[in-house]
């Protein structure tokens, strides 16, 4: 099936990357494997710390980011059942493979004077809760079984979320997708859809541009270091 299989990176934005890469590696013990001038964006630096081989928390810091007040109950939760603007990062939950693993990161986080709350038991997964610089909302949870839909979709909820039968069954089991043999062109623009948010010049111009235009006009693959 063609479907992502995994986070390649979270960005989130800062206005001290470096807090923040301290925080990361010292409190989480992950390494940092990237910062650079963001491709695209202009005076914005871009921080990789890595997860795994082939996922990494990623940092943007941007001078006009200072000047905007972070808003609990806005644009931050500040707890695992906080509210949030639509869109925005609730939360962000990190995994751990093993349950001894998930308390030795309980006890890493607690050596660094940062206060945990957990483990609490979800049945479906172990969780610490805890708080990162600038007002994140963090989690390290391990999945000892795969999570089984059968016990864990509550029809109550199913309900009142206004599914229907035939669309839970059409969730539960997303259609296969197999790739055409020609690439298919973007379409055309529908206000109806999700957009990204550009000049409405500027965003026809670039979604009506063939792919491989857009690829040797965009792209950037030197690292900044040789």
């Amino acid at each position: 099936m063609t479907q992502p299989n995994g986070i390649h990176h979270l960005a989130i934005s800062t206005a001290d990357i470096k807090t923040q890469i301290e925080y990361f590696t010292d409190v989480l013990g992950c390494e940092l494997v990237a910062l650079y001038w963001m491709h695209g964006a202009k005076g914005a630096w871009h921080g990789f710390l890595e997860l795994n081989a082939h996922s990494s928390i990623a940092f943007v810091q941007m001078d006009a980011i200072k000047s905007i007040e972070p808003i609990p109950g806005v644009t931050h939760a500040g707890n695992g059942a906080g509210t949030t603007a639509g869109g925005a990062m609730q939360h962000v939950a990190f995994n751990v493979d093993t349950y001894d693993e998930l308390l030795a990161m309980r006890d890493r986080i607690r050596s660094r004077g940062i206060n945990v709350m957990g483990p609490i038991h979800h049945g479906m997964c172990d969780s610490i809760y805890f708080a990162g610089p600038e007002g994140l909302t963090l989690e390290v949870a391990t999945s000892q079984t795969d999570i089984d839909g059968d016990h864990w979709i509550d029809p109550e909820v199913v309900a009142l979320a206004g599914i229907s039968a035939e669309e839970l069954a059409r969730y539960r089991r997303p259609a296969a997708f197999a790739r055409p043999a020609e690439p298919i062109p973007n379409p055309p623009i529908d206000p109806s859809k999700p957009h990204m948010v550009y000049p409405q010049p500027v965003y026809e111009a670039i979604m009506s541009m063939p792919d491989d235009e857009l690829a040797e006009r965009f792209s950037v693959t030197d690292p900044p270091v040789a």
